[in-house]
């Protein structure tokens, strides 16, 4: 089971102090966040990537190779790679590149993007964004898997005899999660691949979470892959944790209430009881993150925090890092203790890398 921290790396005003950090400042920080990550023992650190304000992580390689140059463990991830603005060829040859850097320790997060002027700015139209995502991602999958190749589709030119450089590392591709909140189609590409599939159920009751998830779960065995309880599923929350179910309510809910994305809803009381909107004492948080297996189907392979963003400051996320530290061993014991010995762990190019030797073994054998 992988724990880790994402973000989208907005820009937003503090409501308590008044202030709005630079996009310096809030670049640098997000390296401080990915460093005591590691530090406090999570697994995973990823950021999103997005083009418009009121976000900075236009270029997530280049933030996250600087990054890997500043730790030794922890994987490196995004919490959306455009597939749809991004030419293929591109996200091959650039992450191809960062898992060089950091030795592996790099997976991807596949994504459409809901913003919709930022779609005309990359030559796009919004109205393609099921198709684009399916064709681009073809592509990517062929590009990474083949030295030499021929394509035509719709949406960018043919390749004659390509081959997309650097090739990845021991010949073993990134790991691949298809993200997405409402889409099935997106659900039935991560189980047509056999790659993993994560819901950011943050914003999602969860009835829909379940539907989606066992859309996924269903395929990924019609596909042949393996039973539907071994598919690699992640999930989402959004996370403050106090000394107090109370004091975290009451430090939380200025953010809440003055968030773009949660200000003006429902209450913070309702979109705790509906969402992934996980806020309270170390023990409540426990008990309500061990809840998710019912979200997820099942056991699942990947839980990802976010502490960061919605003018929440830097120092406060430095702690929220560490609070998520000091219940990570519980979250670990309690999600070991009853997994089901034939559901694999989250993927990582070591295990890629073992299961393709493994396989090379068997051919070899026959």
């Amino acid at each position: 089971m992988h724990f880790g921290i994402f973000g989208v790396g907005d820009i937003a005003r503090d409501p308590l102090s008044g202030h709005t950090p630079s996009e310096h400042e809030r670049i640098k920080a997000l390296t401080e966040y990915a460093q005591l990550a590691e530090e406090v023992g999570l697994d995973v650190f990823a950021i999103g990537e997005h083009h418009n304000r009121p976000f900075v992580p236009s270029s997530p390689t280049t933030l996250l190779g600087y990054i890997a140059a500043r730790t030794s463990r922890i994987l490196l991830s995004t919490s959306t790679t455009l597939i749809t603005t991004n030419d293929p060829v591109k996200i091959a040859e650039d992450y191809a590149m960062l898992q060089h850097l950091a030795d592996g320790r790099v997976d991807l997060m596949m994504g459409r993007g809901n913003t919709g002027p930022v779609y005309p700015w990359f030559g796009k139209d919004i109205r393609d964004g099921i198709p684009l995502a399916v064709e681009n991602y073809a592509l990517l999958h062929k590009l990474w898997r083949e030295d030499v190749v021929d394509w035509e589709g719709k949406f960018r030119t043919p390749l004659q005899s390509f081959t997309s450089t650097p090739r990845p590392l021991d010949g073993i591709p990134p790991f691949v999660w298809h993200a997405s909140i409402r889409s099935p189609e997106i659900a039935e590409q991560a189980a047509y691949y056999g790659d993993g599939f994560f819901h950011n159920n943050i914003f999602w009751p969860k009835e829909h979470v379940q539907q989606l998830v066992g859309l996924y779960r269903r395929r990924f065995e019609h596909y042949g892959h393996g039973p539907a309880d071994q598919a690699t599923v992640g999930l989402a929350a959004q996370l403050y944790i106090g000394k107090t179910s109370q004091d975290a309510m009451n430090e939380f809910r200025p953010f809440f209430d003055n968030s773009q994305a949660y200000g003006g809803g429902p209450s913070l009381e309702e979109t705790k009881e509906r969402t992934a909107v996980v806020v309270g004492s170390p023990q409540e948080v426990i008990e309500r993150v061990l809840a998710y297996k019912e979200l997820a189907g099942g056991a699942y392979q990947r839980q990802l925090f976010n502490v960061d963003g919605i003018g929440v400051p830097r120092a406060t996320v430095l702690r929220q890092i560490e609070l998520l530290g000091e219940v990570l061993p519980v979250l670990r014991k309690e999600f070991a203790a009853d997994r089901p010995a034939h559901v694999p762990d989250a993927p990582t190019h070591a295990s890629l890398k073992a299961a393709a030797q493994d396989t090379r073994t068997e051919e070899t054998a026959r």
